[in-house]
C-alpha cells in the first residue's frame, strides 16, 4: 500500500539535547513492559518499562524539527480508503502469525535460506537506487555505501540466524564452542565475531565480543540464547516497526528481528525517503510478504499517527529521533507535559527504539608515524563522513590530549583527509537547519564545502557540540589534559557524563601504548557505558557484523530514552545483553605486520578516501549473493589498490 509521502521524515529530524544518563544498575532480562502489566519478554525484543527516576546525570536532546511520525493538527485525517487497506493487511498479518507459530525451527530457517535467494535477486535495484535518492551516480567513488549497509548488511544477518535456528533445531545452543571471560567489573564476555568462514577472510583482524549484563555467567548465556525461537509456538502477535530513513537495510534487520527475536510478524510502514525502494523491498523479502509474516507500506505522518494510535499491534519499534519517540509515548504540547509529569504514558503498548546519540572518538595519545597520522586521519573522517554525515553512530566529537606531542600534526593530517573526501549532496531532509545551527554556535568554524570542522578551544563553550546530534556533516574537536592513563580516564568520564546518548563510542590506540595501559586499558573499556564500542574500528561496522548486538547501553527509560531501549541484529540471539566491543587493526596491510591485529585489508572499503572503496563493496556483496571464489579474487586485487 502507497499512501503521498510527507516532506518531512521521521527519523533523526530532531537532533538531542541533554537527557539523563541511564541508571548503571543492573537490570533484569526484560528491557521493559508497558504501562500495562505484561509478562515479561526476552531482552532482545522486550519494551521499555515504566518511568522511573535515573541515577545520574546524562545528556538530552535538543529542540526538535518536527517528525511525520504524529501527524500535526494541519494535517488531514487518514482516508477512510487508507484505513481499510491498512486494515487488511493487519489481518493478513494476523493470519500469519498463527502460520508462523506452527513452522519448526528447521522450516524456518529453510525460509531464510530463501530469503537470501530473494534479496541476492534484488540487490543491484537495491543499492542502485539507494545511491540515486542520495544523490549518488553510477560513477561517484561513494556509491559501494549502498551495497554494504544494504544488501550486504542484510545478507550477512540472513546467513547467520539461519545458522541460529539450524543448531537450535538439533538441540545445540548459539553459544555452543564459543569462548568466554570476565571483564575487570565481573561481567561475562562471549566472542561472537567472525560469525563465519567469510568474515574471518574478508575481514581479518578484527574481532567481537558480546558483553552481558552484570550477573549473567557463561552458563546462563548457553541456556538462553535463542530467545523466543526457544519456545516457537508462543507467538509475539502483530507488531509495528517504523522505519529508518537512512540506512537502506535497517528496515529489513529490525522486521528480521522482530521476526525471530520475538516471535512477532510486522507492519513495516517505511520512512518517506525510503518510498522508492518499496517495491524493491516487497520483492527482497517476498517470502516473507507472501506467507502473512512481514507486510510493507509507505505514508505520510497521518498514517503514522494513525498507525501509532492503533490498538491492534503487540509492540512497536522504531528507529528515529527522540523527538518522534516522545510524541508517540507522550503525544505533544502542553497535554504532552502533563503526561509525563504524571508517568501516565499516551501509549501502552510496549516499545523499544533506537535513536542515536552524539558519538565519541577518543585517540589515546601515541608516538605515531606519519602513515598512522595519515590513515587514522581518514579513520576519523570517515566516521564523520559516511553517508554523508547523516548516521545515528557518526562519530562526532573528537576527544584528544591537549599534551600529546603530536596533536598539530593529527589535526594537519585530519584537516588534509577532511578536504580530500569526495564530495557528496548533503541529501538528508532538514539538514539545512542543523548545519545553520552549528555555524550560530561556531561562527569561527573551519569550512570544507558544506562540512564543518569545530575545534574547541579555552574560550569556546561545547555544550552544543556535545548535545546536539547533528546528523549533518559537523565533526568537533575537544581537548582534554594529560596522557596516557589519566587522559584516558579522564576522556571515558568525559564521554560518559558530557555527550548525548550512549549508542556507540570509538577508540583509537596505537598497540604499544596499549600494552604499556595494559589492564587499565581494559578497565577504561569497561567504564565506558555505551551499547556498542570500536577500538581501532567504527562502530558503523559494528552494524553490519550480525552477530553483535545494535543499541544503546541499558538503563534508558520511557521518560528519558536517551538512545533508545532494547537491542536489535544480535544473531546469536542472546539474552541479557548488555553491549557489544568490536576491535580491529590500528594499522592496514602491509603495516599490520610490524604489530597489533594482523589483517590482509589495506584500507578497508568502507573508509570514504579509498579509492577502489565501491568495487570492493560490491564485490563482497556478490561474494555473499553467490560465493564466486574467481571473483572473489578479483576483488581482493582490487582491494590492494585502495
Amino acid at each position: 500500500m502507497s499512501t503521498p509521502a510527507d516532506a518531512t521524515p521521521e527519523s533523526n529530524d530532531a537532533a538531542p539535547t541533554k537527557s539523563a544518563k541511564p541508571a548503571r544498575a543492573s537490570r533484569s532480562s526484560a528491557q521493559g513492559a508497558s504501562e500495562k502489566p505484561k509478562k515479561a519478554e526476552r531482552s532482545g525484543a522486550a519494551a521499555a518499562r515504566k518511568p522511573r527516576a535515573s541515577s545520574s546525570p546524562r545528556p538530552q536532546r535538543s529542540t526538535a524539527v518536527s517528525d511525520s511520525a504524529v501527524a500535526s493538527p494541519t494535517r488531514p485525517s487518514v482516508s477512510a480508503e487508507t484505513v481499510a487497506a491498512i486494515d487488511a493487511e493487519i489481518d493478513a498479518l494476523r493470519i500469519g502469525s498463527a502460520v508462523w507459530s506452527t513452522l519448526t525451527l528447521a522450516q524456518r530457517a529453510t525460509l531464510l535460506r530463501r530469503l537470501q535467494a530473494s534479496v541476492s535477486a534484488a540487490a543491484e535495484d537495491w543499492a542502485r537506487i539507494a545511491a540515486e535518492t542520495k544523490g549518488l551516480d553510477a560513477r561517484h567513488p561513494l556509491r559501494g555505501e549502498e551495497w554494504l549497509s544494504g544488501p550486504y548488511a542484510v545478507l550477512s544477518a540472513l546467513g547467520t540466524y539461519e545458522r541460529t535456528l539450524r543448531t537450535l533445531a538439533t538441540g545445540g545452543s548459539p553459544l555452543d564452542g564459543k569462548k568466554f571471560s570476565v571483564s575487570p567489573s565481573g561481567r561475562t564476555r562471549v566472542d561472537v565475531f567472525p560469525a563465519d568462514g567469510v568474515d574471518a577472510t574478508l575481514l581479518s583482524g578484527f574481532t567481537g565480543q558480546v558483553w552481558l549484563r552484570p550477573g549473567v555467567d557463561a552458563g546462563q548465556a548457553v541456556r538462553g540464547a535463542g530467545l523466543a525461537q526457544l519456545t516457537p509456538r508462543t507467538s509475539g502477535g502483530v507488531g509495528l516497526v517504523l522505519g529508518a530513513g537512512n540506512i537502506t537495510s535497517i528496515p529489513v534487520l529490525d522486521v528480521l528481528y522482530e521476526l525471530l527475536a520475538a516471535n512477532r510478524v510486522s507492519l513495516l510502514k517505511l520512512n518517506p525517503t525510503q518510498d522508492r525502494l518499496l517495491p524493491v523491498y516487497r520483492r527482497a523479502l517476498l517470502p516473507l510478504v507472501e506467507a502473512g509474516f512481514v507486510r510493507i507500506i509507505s505514508g505520510d505522518g497521518a498514517v503514522g499517527a494513525h498507525l501509532t494510535a492503533s490498538d491492534a499491534f503487540a509492540h512497536v519499534h522504531i528507529t528515529g529521533s527522540a523527538v518522534t519517540f516522545d510524541a508517540i509515548v507522550w503525544g505533544t504540547g502542553a497535554a504532552a507535559q502533563k503526561r509525563r509529569k504524571n508517568g501516565q504514558p499516551l501509549l501502552h503498548t510496549p516499545i523499544t527504539g533506537e535513536l542515536g546519540g552524539v558519538a565519541p572518538i577518543i585517540v589515546v595519545p601515541g608516538k605515531w608515524t606519519q602513515a598512522d597520522l595519515d590513515y587514522q586521519a581518514e579513520h576519523v573522517v570517515t566516521m564523520r563522513l559516511q553517508n554523508g554525515g547523516h548516521n545515528c553512530i557518526s562519530g562526532q566529537v573528537l576527544i584528544l590530549s591537549a599534551e600529546w606531542v603530536q596533536r598539530e600534526d593529527f589535526l594537519d593530517a585530519l584537516r588534509r583527509a577532511y578536504a580530500a573526501a569526495p564530495d557528496r549532496p548533503v541529501w538528508y531532509p532538514n539538514s539545512a537547519p542543523k548545519l545553520a545551527a552549528a555555524d550560530e554556535a561556531y561562527p569561527a568554524a573551519e569550512r570544507f564545502g558544506e562540512r564543518r570542522l569545530v575545534i574547541i578551544d579555552d574560550t569556546d563553550d561545547a555544550t552544543a557540540l556535545e548535545n546536539t546530534e547533528y546528523f549533518s556533516p559537523v565533526l568537533g574537536v575537544v581537548s582534554l589534559p594529560g596522557t596516557g592513563q589519566p587522559f584516558l580516564d579522564a576522556a571515558v568520564t568525559h564521554a560518559n557524563e558530557k555527550l548525548a546518548g550512549t549508542l556507540g563510542a570509538n577508540v583509537i590506540i596505537d598497540p604499544r601504548a596499549q600494552r604499556a595501559l595494559g589492564a587499565g586499558f581494559d578497565r577504561a573499556i569497561d567504564n565506558l557505558h555505551y551499547g556498542n564500542i570500536a577500538i581501532n574500528g567504527w562502530t558503523g561496522f559494528s552494524f553490519t557484523a550480525p552477530t553483535l548486538s545494535w543499541g544503546a547501553f541499558p538503563g534508558h527509560t520511557l521518560s528519558d530514552v536517551g538512545s533508545g531501549i532494547g537491542v536489535v541484529h544480535n544473531g546469536l540471539l542472546i539474552d541479557h545483553v548488555e553491549r557489544s566491543v568490536l576491535t580491529g587493526p590500528f594499522r592496514p596491510f602491509p603495516r599490520s605486520l610490524g604489530g597489533g591485529a594482523r589483517t590482509i585489508l589495506p584500507k578497508p572499503p568502507w573508509f570514504v578516501t579509498s579509492r577502489t572503496g565501491a568495487a570492493v563493496s560490491e564485490g563482497f556483496t556478490r561474494f555473499r549473493m553467490d560465493g564466486n571464489i574467481p571473483r572473489l579474487m578479483k576483488t581482493l586485487m582490487q582491494a590492494l589498490r585502495s
